[in-house]
């Protein structure tokens, strides 16, 4: 009849005794003397539900917040009880044998959910998830499983590793009949045959006597240790236990980084079911035991809830029509509308700019030869595709070969860095364009070389690996060529017809805006916040970022004002006038920070533009949301896509969109593996007044102009960009940590401001 937060509040349907305490007693361990515990209950408050429901009917202006967190705790109570759970996400105890990774690791099909108040009442969304955890299996077991060659006959050869895998991880005990978990904090200096320890004399009459731990297990709990030649496991405390004594507590995540190659691949295939899977796993789990619907505690409370998918009406949105370049100047494409790809075989960017003074930094040239570059075969081709692309490229300056062990040393790189661009400006007159890094692995020396290169020394980069290079595969020739293009300030497709309720006189200028957030864990470390805005009308396809640092977890952007209108006066010096018209995209934020955005970010940047010469633009602001658990399925093969997801351009503005808001859900892109998952666009601020389909046609044409991808994107591309520009302030501040900078100077502006040369560029892409 109850639902508990797991802090110290209770949701009940029935009313408690709240006048007396009662007592409880608490065990921590088997062996000690139980707590007692004086409980009080206390009324705080009283939640009607009718307030929803009047919410519902349009009687009340605001949503209902607390009651809607107490009825989300009431769904979350079944499985908070019965399953794992990991952040909001829960997932069974136990996996399908199916989805054994190898090594001791499984794959986990769990779920997400919340609830949300919708034009057909109030619904559960529900989405399915994968994680990869540790099996629970004995200690020794796990042993055998996670480390290749492991013998316990040769345990000695195998230390260092097993505490390494081991230290950290939780156990139970299997010699008591208390469940109860231990962190496991290292193994024993001695084999479990010497480990001795002292027991006191209950009488304090005799002095302390040391007793051999088998021993000790033999009498009091009559196990006979087999494994005595090994160490113990060290529990904290001075608690020392045989590891055949010992297994794996569940629910122990294992980082997806640390899966050898076939197990990723494999979660991966879990994590990517078709539509139609995905569809039934979702009913599965709601209406499983275990789920959110499973246990009496919802009905207890009066809630009921559907157990079948709601049936919604969508559209498709016709393509747009693209401009490319050809041979003879310009030409418009239609694109297909099963997958609204297109291919540059014939076709040229619109616009490309000549490269004629780039070199080639090769860090690969001293590996083994299976990933090393061979610039001899790699160079001509790379010219002639982007010669084909309409982006005429003059043979390198120079090719420099190199180490990869230069990643490794900061002081080393920095300098090759600086050297490299003090040759090329020597050889030829005017700053080089682009240098080209060639890798043979991903190294985390890449964040030291894009912060040198894009804030110090001020010239544009592009990094790719050797064996897709060697392969000089057309299509990665062709992506390669148009991402140096763009970040050069050429322009690679535009849209043929002009924006729904933009075309005529005066420019429109497209803002994005999104914060990077570290861990949950690591409370020094700052926020990174980027805003991006277009440069160019009407392709508005061209970018420019701003990025800044920002109190850790801190999602309000707290100079948004002040870098919106830094892009603003770069868009004046380049266009010899400011944009009459402003829309705004804002990513990464809930709905119960959508107060903070409209009162708070869009009111400072309206006071900026006002106190700086009384700029006062229309504007739109419109926040996309990919966090959420909605997902569209066609109700039969014939109304989807060949791989069973819905169609690009398909749109749903009713039914499942917020009653009282202007929202509506976009998936713009074709899903190829899995299930797509549509964007969810809220606009807060309209200026423009923009019909539904209006804005709905302006997004999903601007997906079409992505400057890196010949297809249109599941996302918006100014929050799209900004989502970039914010990661590349992230590698900065770890490269600023990798060169030994405090934490607070790391944290400071000049970390993350761009050279001059690059600052209105697409460095990002």
């Amino acid at each position: 009849m109850t639902a508990y937060d797991g802090k110290k509040n209770i949701f009940s349907a029935v009313e408690l005794p709240t006048e007396s305490s009662f007592k409880v007693e608490v065990s921590k361990s088997e062996g000690t003397m139980a707590r007692s515990y004086i409980i009080t209950l206390k009324l705080v408050n009283e939640l009607r539900l009718s307030k929803l429901s009047d919410y519902l009917s349009g009687s009340i202006p605001s949503i209902p917040r607390d009651i809607l967190q107490g009825m989300d705790l009431v769904m979350k109570e079944n499985p908070t009880r019965n399953m794992i759970s990991v952040g909001r996400n829960f997932y069974p105890t136990e996996h399908d044998t199916r989805d054994d990774l190898g090594r001791g690791i499984a794959a986990f099909r769990g779920f997400q959910h919340s609830l949300k108040p919708t034009c057909q009442g109030l619904a559960l969304c529900l989405d399915y998830s994968v994680l990869a955890f540790r099996k629970r299996m004995p200690v020794i077991d796990f042993l055998y499983e996670h480390i290749r060659g492991f013998d316990i006959n040769d345990f000695l050869k195998f230390r260092r590793e097993v505490e390494k895998v081991l230290r950290g991880l939780k156990v139970y005990v299997t010699h008591r009949r208390i469940k109860q978990k231990y962190t496991i904090s290292g193994l024993t200096k001695d084999i479990t045959r010497d480990c001795e320890f002292d027991v006191q004399d209950p009488d304090g009459r005799k002095p302390p006597e040391k007793i051999r731990l088998v021993d000790y297990f033999r009498d009091r709990y009559n196990k006979d240790i087999e494994y005595k030649g090994i160490p113990c496991l060290d529990l904290g405390k001075k608690r020392y236990v045989p590891m055949e004594l010992c297994e794996l507590a569940e629910g122990q995540r294992y980082q997806k980084e640390h899966l050898d190659r076939n197990a990723a691949i494999m979660l991966k295939n879990i994590s990517l079911p078709s539509p139609r899977d995905r569809a039934n796993m979702i009913c599965n789990m709601v209406r499983s035991e275990i789920g959110p619907c499973g246990s009496d505690t919802t009905r207890n409370f009066g809630f009921e809830v559907n157990m079948n998918m709601t049936s919604v009406t969508g559209r498709i949105i016709k393509p747009p029509e693209l401009k490319l370049g050809s041979r003879n100047g310009e030409m418009t494409i239609t694109v297909d509308n099963e997958k609204c790809q297109w291919n540059l075989v014939g076709k040229s960017v619109v616009e490309g700019k000549p490269i004629r003074r780039w070199a080639i930094v090769d860090f690969s040239s001293n590996s083994d030869p299976r990933f090393k570059l061979y610039p001899a075969q790699f160079v001509p081709k790379f010219i002639n595709r982007c010669k084909s692309l309409g982006i005429e490229m003059e043979e390198p300056l120079f090719y420099k070969p190199t180490s990869m062990n230069n990643f490794s040393n900061l002081n080393s790189l920095r300098k090759l860095l600086e050297s490299t661009y003090e040759q090329a400006c020597k050889m030829k007159n005017g700053d080089l364009q682009v240098l080209l890094f060639v890798m043979s692995e991903e190294h985390r020396g890449y964040n030291y070389l894009k912060w040198i290169s894009e804030t110090k020394i001020g010239v544009m980069t592009q990094c790719c690996l050797s064996s897709p290079a060697n392969k000089a595969n057309d299509q990665y020739l062709a992506n390669l060529g148009i991402k140096i293009n763009a970040k050069l300030g050429g322009s690679n497709v535009e849209l043929s017809e002009s924006l729904p309720l933009l075309e005529g006189a005066g420019h429109t200028m497209f803002l994005g805006a999104d914060v990077n957030h570290p861990g949950s864990r690591t409370p020094t470390i700052p926020s990174i916040a980027a805003v991006v805005g277009s440069m160019k009308w009407p392709a508005a396809n061209r970018y420019a970022a701003r990025i800044g640092p920002q109190d850790n977890r801190c999602e309000k952007i707290l100079h948004f004002g002040d870098m919106c209108w830094e892009l603003v006066e770069t868009y004046e010096q380049q266009n010899k006038v400011k944009p009459e018209k402003i829309i705004v995209f804002r990513d990464g934020v809930s709905e119960g920070q959508f107060d903070m955005v409209l009162n708070e970010e869009l009111q400072d940047l309206k006071r900026v533009f006002r106190t700086r010469g009384g700029y006062c633009p229309s504007i739109t602001l419109i926040v996309a949301q990919k966090r959420h658990q909605t997902r569209l399925f066609p109700r039969s093969r014939q109304d989807g896509s060949s791989t069973g997801n819905v169609s690009p351009g398909t749109v749903v503005d009713t039914t499942i969109v917020d009653p009282f808001g202007y929202d509506f859900y976009l998936c713009s892109h074709h899903g190829g593996l899995g299930t797509s998952k549509p964007t969810h666009y809220r606009v807060l601020w309209d200026d423009h007044k923009f019909t539904s389909d209006q804005l709905q046609k302006l997004i999903y044409d601007r997906c079409f102009t992505m400057a890196r991808c010949t297809k249109p994107v599941s996302l918006v591309p100014p929050v799209y960009y900004a989502d970039l520009a914010a990661y590349r302030g992230r590698l900065y501040h770890e490269a600023a940590m990798m060169e030994g900078q405090s934490p607070t100077a790391a944290a400071s502006m000049g970390v993350f401001k761009l050279h001059p040369r690059l600052e209105n560029e697409m460095f990002f892409i």
